[in-house]
């Protein structure tokens, strides 16, 4: 009996081993999957003690763990301040001055999304997109937003709605001299702000880029294809004036 109960402390000692293993490579970046870290990857699909350990890890942590096309993911959860940005940070990292540039450069992520995904259910079979196709896509969102031939007082607009994001894109060129010949993640255009949110999408593995031509990763449709639905719905709502 007491050789029983070693042997099973010995069991959960080792799984929970295993689980802090597959934890901290995710969150330190590391690939898991059928093709890396294989022996871990096998791990987690296999041993359903470990798989359990590493969802409450991950839980406690305010991480959200995915899998697509036989390979794990992590991303933070909501307002976590530790493995997430804060807008202050984010602002830091993409280069801009106050929030309403943030609020844009937001409101272009989920444009670059809505390239690819009405919901999760509903792909859209596009293998790329360019600079241009969402300058388009973001022009098209906007219109169904501002109805610019009854006015807009400027003042009553706040900082943090859709209608301030709606003005702030109308008054850019959609593309500056200097961007004639090589776009420019910038502030003075359409385009440099695009440029800006794909530079960012890049470093954070999102999508790849190839002569101009813009890829989505594996990393993306895991992160979109799990939880695009909730995000997608409470926009929608925003946007046709159900929520403010």
């Amino acid at each position: 009996m007491l050789f029983l109960k070693g042997w099973m402390n010995d069991m959960e000692e080792r799984n929970l081993d295993k689980a802090l293993d597959i934890t901290s490579k995710l969150i330190m970046g590391e690939e898991i999957s059928r093709n890396a870290n294989i022996p871990l990857y096998e791990e987690y699909n296999s041993n359903g003690q470990v798989y359990s350990c590493v969802h409450s890890i991950l839980k406690k942590m305010n991480l959200d763990i995915y899998e697509y096309d036989y390979a794990l993911y992590v991303s933070p959860g909501e307002n976590n301040r530790i493995f997430g940005y804060s807008n202050e940070e984010l602002r830091r990292e993409l280069g801009l001055k106050v929030n309403k540039e943030l609020y844009l450069c937001y409101y272009i992520i989920y444009n670059i999304i809505m390239e690819f995904y009405t919901d999760t259910t509903t792909y859209n079979y596009v293998e790329f997109v360019k600079l241009e196709d969402v300058i388009a896509t973001v022009d098209g969102s906007i219109s169904s937003i501002m109805d610019w031939s009854t006015g807009i007082v400027l003042d009553e607009v706040e900082e943090n709605s859709f209608k301030q994001i709606a003005l702030m894109w109308h008054d850019l060129q959609a593309m500056s001299v200097e961007d004639s010949s090589d776009v420019r993640a910038a502030r003075n255009s359409k385009s440099g702000y695009v440029k800006i949110v794909f530079n960012f999408l890049e470093n954070q593995k999102l999508f790849t880029q190839v002569e101009g031509r813009y890829y989505p990763t594996n990393r993306f449709r895991a992160l979109i294809e799990n939880y695009f639905d909730n995000y997608k719905g409470r926009i929608y709502e925003i946007l046709k004036g159900k929520e403010e």
